[in-house]
């Protein structure tokens, strides 16, 4: 009697298992790497395995970020539609957060390429509870970071990583 429990319980235990396969497909979505078909990169920005950056003079508080999209796609930038600001905490949810907006209107693109263009000044206006006074500790450099919607021609629109602007003296 015993073994009879035993084994209809293992055999219960596997049907579950099985049948829970099945809905692997469903779920893969959301285990998946999300990589978008046309990829963006910042070719002004440099990376050390984390999320790509720039290096900001406070003295000249210009940032400057070049978006680009391979010319291979045969796609092109039609716009910025959104650029979201904060601390280092940012994600794409972001991009949802009026008070995180930082652009009023879309910014145009050229071909394969767009330009953003923002000061120190404005990001210290715009998000005064995140400093932007530079790091006095070069191993932890002061970090403020974007997060762009970039619309291609065909009305694609894409999510790019995390970028961020490290403030230097």
């Amino acid at each position: 009697m015993r073994q009879t429990i035993i084994k209809g319980l293992m055999l219960a235990t596997l049907a579950v298992a099985n049948v829970a396969c099945k809905d692997d497909l469903i779920y893969s979505e959301l285990v998946r790497d999300n990589i978008p078909a046309v990829p963006v990169t910042f070719t002004n920005a440099t990376t050390y395995g984390g999320n790509p950056f720039i290096n900001v003079s406070a003295a000249t508080g210009t940032i400057q970020f070049v978006l680009s999209i391979p010319a291979s796609t045969g796609r092109t930038i039609k716009e910025i539609t959104t650029v979201a600001g904060g601390a280092t905490a940012i994600n794409p949810g972001t991009l949802n957060s009026a008070a995180a907006k930082i652009n009023t209107a879309p910014i145009a693109g050229t071909g394969n390429t767009v330009t953003f263009n923002y000061t120190l000044a404005d990001f210290a206006k715009k998000f005064p509870a995140v400093s932007v006074v530079p790091s006095t500790n070069p191993l932890s450099p002061r970090e403020i970071a974007f997060i762009f919607l970039v619309t291609l021609d065909d009305n694609t629109q894409i999510v790019t990583q995390q970028v961020r602007a490290r403030i230097a003296p």
